[in-house]
């Protein structure tokens, strides 16, 4: 009896362990996306030569306009650029030639060396969305962004399994003033989250805090060794790179952190209306940018970029997930491999006010294109709403849970023992099914993705636990991960040094909001 006494306590004991290890929180991140699937090409050999000839005659003939930087056309000057004003025409294949240095492939740290990335070569990052100045969700609708909805976006993407990045400008928070709000949003990256982030781009100094913040957080010599920021330098589109955007280059590729060289491009309006000539245009900038960041600093890491949209003719607001930008997305990232470049495009697009059936077609079109065209860094991946006017909380988890189907999508059709299923077949034989066959106990639980935010029940469960629609379990998906959020450790005296860092910054400037 005491015998069977303790067994009947081992069994409960073990119940209860159990069933805390369901109930427990476990913030779980994939590995990064390494594609076993092809990449599309939509353009031959003839025309990528036609596109890459014309590109170079861009830049011999046309030039590109270097703006309030003496000391760019000075660089390109030395260089063997001809300078005429503020007017850079590069002679034929010298662009091609500084770009060499540029690395094809590049590791960035995270302060969890488990969530490292590795950008280039058959990887995808996934990172979210990036910019916008409102916000919606359900509860308050649409509105300006603040500090504490940037920090709650932070805290869903640590949580968010398929997500592998942090990124950048989640959402901009308009009631901190604009010249020391980049603090705030990168402590938020440091200390809310233990992936990779983004730094600050919207003036040089603020590029070079970004770099000093993550000095404390690294060490000053790691950070000179090793890239731990990617950051998003976008070209004026046409053919002009401003100063500002410059200077912060200037700044990362001088401390060996990476820069995104992007052209910001609304076809019809920023670049010509056809595909080849929009090629021809993202090209050009792309070599004038990219070597560019080689006369900073030779082998400084890049990502060649390419934010490409059409344009609707009727009204003038940007289009997405048209066949169009696919078209130019999918000829971008060949001439990104010609060039041995990571390549960064696609996102969550989508021109939509509401997370609702126009978002999700246009931002699946997007995601699937980003996927198949080689993309190696996706920024924009959750969380875009409205032509990236806002970060919508709803759509950013419906975003991270499709990024799932992303994730096995990538993985291709196993073929060894396991995958051709030839046991299943020889136990299950004619008129059988598969469902307690060993192979399919073996298998079933990791043999298919599966939503953890969209309904599969039937209609009368679903019925009567309230006929939720997606935008609601959306709201409720936010909520468990907000509720559950764990927050990761960090060392006491580098979180000292940080907010003292921050603090001292904000005491040294009067506050602006220009």
């Amino acid at each position: 009896m005491a015998e069977a006494g303790t067994r009947r306590r081992a069994r409960g004991g073990g119940g209860a362990a159990r069933r805390a290890e369901r109930t427990s929180v476990v913030v779980e991140t994939a590995r990064f996306i390494e594609r076993n699937i092809p990449n599309f090409e939509v353009l031959n050999e003839e025309a990528l030569q036609v596109i890459e000839h014309n590109a170079e005659t861009v830049l011999e003939e046309i030039g590109v306009n270097f703006v309030n930087n003496p000391a760019a056309l000075e660089r390109w000057r030395e260089a063997g650029a001809d300078i005429d004003g503020e007017r850079v025409r590069i002679p034929r294949g010298l662009a091609r030639e500084l770009c060499k240095t540029a690395p094809s492939q590049f590791t960035q740290h995270a302060r969890n060396p488990a969530k490292n990335v590795e950008i280039g070569g058959r990887n995808l990052v996934l990172a979210p969305v990036y910019g916008p100045p409102f916000v919606r969700d359900l509860e308050g609708g649409r509105r300006y962004a603040t500090m504490e909805d940037f920090r709650k976006f932070v805290k869903l993407g640590q949580m968010s399994k398929w997500l592998h990045h942090s990124g950048g400008t989640v959402c901009e928070p308009t009631d901190i003033p604009v010249n020391k709000r980049h603090l705030d949003m990168i402590h938020a990256h440091m200390t809310l989250s233990d992936k990779p982030f983004m730094g600050s781009v919207t003036e040089p100094s603020r590029a070079q805090d970004s770099v000093e913040m993550c000095e404390i957080l690294f060490g000053k010599e790691f950070v000179q060794d090793n890239t731990v920021m990617v950051s998003l330098i976008n070209i004026n589109s046409p053919l002009t790179f401003d100063d500002v955007m410059m200077g912060a280059l200037e700044v990362y590729a001088a401390n060996n952190q990476a820069a995104i060289i992007s052209p910001f491009i609304v076809g019809g309006a920023m670049s010509p209306v056809t595909v080849a000539g929009t090629l021809t245009q993202v090209l050009a900038e792309v070599l004038a940018g990219v070597a560019y960041s080689q006369l900073i600093r030779k082998g400084a890491p890049v990502i060649m970029g390419a934010f490409v949209t059409s344009i609707d003719m009727n009204s003038g607001a940007p289009t997405f997930g048209t066949p169009e930008a696919a078209h130019v997305t999918y000829g971008a990232g060949q001439l990104a491999r010609r060039l041995g470049l990571p390549f960064r495009s696609a996102g969550s697009f989508c021109g939509s006010k509401l997370p609702d059936a126009q978002a999700a077609y246009e931002t699946a079109n997007t995601l699937n294109m980003g996927l198949q065209a080689g993309v190696n860094f996706m920024l924009h991946a959750c969380g875009w709403l409205e032509g990236g006017l806002v970060s919508s909380f709803e759509k950013f988890v419906m975003d991270a849970d499709q990024l799932g189907a992303l994730h096995h999508f990538a993985k291709g059709v196993s073929m060894d023992d396991n995958g051709q299923a030839m046991d299943a077949l020889r136990e299950v034989g004619p008129g059988g099914h598969f469902l307690g066959c060993a192979h399919t106990q073996a298998n079933f639980k990791t043999a298919f993705w599966r939503s953890e935010m969209l309904d599969y029940k039937p209609f009368e469960t679903w019925s009567e636990e309230g006929a939720r629609d997606t935008a609601t379990l959306a709201a409720a998906r936010v909520q468990k991960l907000i509720d559950t959020y764990v927050q990761p450790q960090m060392d006491p005296a580098i979180a000292e040094a940080l907010a003292g860092y921050v603090a001292n910054k904000k005491a040294s400037m009067s506050d602006s909001f220009l």
